[in-house]
């Protein structure tokens, strides 16, 4: 395969891009290609090559056949359609598991996302090699159940900025751009929901790789929201700790493990001057919890640090 050259459009067969744009589509016939058309104007405008995977998540609408329809307009499209729904975690890992380019961006095909600002994410990694990932960052939410996505997306945040000892701007963006070698390691530890886009930045930050958040407006959905509120926030929460865990578990056990064993000599030593020589049950109890925690999160570091990633 030979190297991209930047700076020229268009590609041949033997010549690979430099960018791959994965685009997930589910039920999305009325504008995704408005969509592609956007993408594309923007990246032919760049000089970048590029391609641009359309997945097809076994839409139940006319979107697979608007994509075959539109297809000899755009050279650089290439159709992928999934036989079964796998998710927007899914179709993300296996878009950039064939991906060609060095420089892999997602986005989504709801016109939420200004695509037309791809060149620029992906200018930032050309021009500064230290950065491994570039996250839009969105200064506004016009997402469905804004008067509760706001709190609970604002807790997860630091709950997991905190877990991961630096700041956040946006945990879980759809638009970004991340070089292709760094983030393979991390691509089967992907989900097949929403959480990929959280997956796939504590991945980058928990392993110290740099990650530049770039403001971006975020605008009004375009068709039907696939966000379900309770369940899409709950697994958000439960996959930031799996992601500590995974990577850091001394952050979420060890803490604690060191409460509830000062707790109980805490209260050890209290129950021994109220009544000398006796320790109730729940002292006992208290204190042999914090060992146990304690000596899971150092055998869980332990496993973590023999794994040889």
């Amino acid at each position: 395969m030979s190297t991209p050259e930047t700076g020229q459009s268009g590609t041949t067969v033997d010549e690979a891009p430099y960018v791959t744009i994965v685009l997930p589509c589910y039920n999305e016939q009325d504008h995704v290609i408005d969509e592609v058309e956007r993408i594309t104007r923007a990246m032919d405008s760049s000089g970048y090559t590029y391609e641009l995977v359309a997945v097809d998540d076994c839409s139940t609408d006319g979107t697979l056949a608007r994509l075959e329809q539109a297809a000899p307009r755009f050279p650089h499209l290439r159709i992928r359609a999934f036989h079964r729904n796998g998710g927007s975690g899914t179709v993300r890992r296996i878009g950039t598991q064939e991906a060609r380019g060095e420089i892999v961006v997602w986005t989504d095909a709801d016109m939420t996302y200004p695509n037309e600002r791809i060149p620029e994410l992906v200018q930032i990694l050309e021009k500064d090699a230290t950065i491994d990932q570039v996250v839009g960052a969105r200064t506004t939410e016009e997402g469905s159940h804004k008067l509760l996505r706001v709190p609970a997306k604002w807790v997860i945040r630091k709950v997991a900025e905190m877990l991961a000892g630096q700041k956040i701007p946006d945990l879980n963006s759809g638009l970004r751009a991340f070089r292709k070698p760094v983030a393979r390691p991390y691509l089967r530890l992907l989900p097949p929901g929403f959480s990929c886009v959280t997956t796939i930045t504590l991945s980058f930050l928990m392993n110290q790789h740099d990650v530049h958040y770039l403001p971006i407006e975020y605008a009004k959905r375009a068709g039907k929201s696939k966000f379900s509120f309770v369940s899409d926030a709950y697994r958000y929460i439960l996959q930031v700790l799996r992601m500590i865990m995974y990577f850091n578990p001394l952050k979420v056990l060890m803490p604690p493990a060191l409460w509830l064993v000062a707790i109980g000599l805490a209260k050890g030593v209290y129950d021994m001057v109220r009544n000398p020589f006796y320790f109730p049950a729940n002292t006992v109890m208290i204190f042999l919890s914090g060992l146990l925690i304690g000596s899971v999160a150092l055998l869980a570091d332990l496993i973590v640090r023999s794994r040889g990633e």
